[in-house]
């Protein structure tokens, strides 16, 4: 089967259109999200309905578990604060219960599906040896490859130790090799890359690629201004950073 992993949306409707759309013309079987449909972004409803009606099944990201009242925002900086409290304030009931309800993995067989940290989805990962503190959760459930989100830069972490930052064509995974592999963010880039980023599994040839999808930044940009978000939310976007 051809996956679609997305993560990080972070209530940016303008890419999300986008990167279905790509994902769509690539013929993907099925999407998988991350988690954080919320947060930061201006259109948390919207991106929560455009999930929904796709039926893409997603895991509770912590801007998602704070949006709805599961945790409070312990350790968020200024700007992810404002920006939560104002989701809070804006989302829906619908969404909240729908938020309220993910679960903090998702197992498909081939892979395994977590926000941040497996078990934990405050924690980055943001290495191999990072991620090395999580292997009994890979053979707790039978799998050596696990798709995570949370930091919004794309990444490889590889039991050898060989990580890769600059994900350059598509990668064949070694089926005896245990993989953490981060598809980036589709709604708040932070590899200085403005473009949406997502990944695509093909789980016969065991290949992992990277895929790069612009879309109206300006116009996302504008939706964060118009809500009365903090501005530097507004600025990152066209940085990607």
């Amino acid at each position: 089967m051809l996956y679609a992993i997305l993560s990080d949306v972070h209530a940016n409707i303008d890419a999300l259109e986008a990167v279905l759309k790509q994902a769509d013309k690539s013929g993907v079987d099925q999407i998988a999200c991350l988690g954080d449909v919320v947060g930061y972004n201006a259109m948390p409803n919207e991106c929560v309905a455009m999930i929904t009606e796709r039926n893409i099944q997603t895991v509770l990201g912590n801007h998602d578990a704070v949006a709805c009242g599961i945790e409070e925002p312990w350790g968020f900086n200024k700007y992810a604060l404002d920006a939560v409290l104002w989701t809070r304030e804006h989302i829906t009931e619908e969404t909240s219960e729908w938020l309220n309800g993910l679960p903090d993995a998702l197992n498909y067989g081939e892979f395994v599906a977590v926000h941040g940290a497996p078990k934990n989805h405050n924690i980055y990962l943001f290495s191999w040896r990072d991620a090395a503190m999580h292997l009994d959760f890979m053979d707790e459930q039978n799998c050596n490859v696990c798709f995570i989100g949370h930091t919004h830069t794309p990444a490889v972490f590889t039991a050898d130790g060989k990580d890769a930052a600059n994900i350059d064509g598509p990668i064949v995974l070694d089926p005896e090799k245990i993989y953490f592999i981060n598809p980036g963010s589709v709604g708040q880039p932070r590899d200085n890359n403005p473009d949406a980023s997502f990944g695509l599994y093909d789980t016969e040839t065991r290949t992992f690629e990277l895929i790069r999808t612009s879309y109206d930044v300006e116009r996302a940009s504008q939706r964060v201004r118009e809500a009365h978000l903090p501005k530097l939310l507004s600025d990152r976007l066209r940085i990607g950073r």
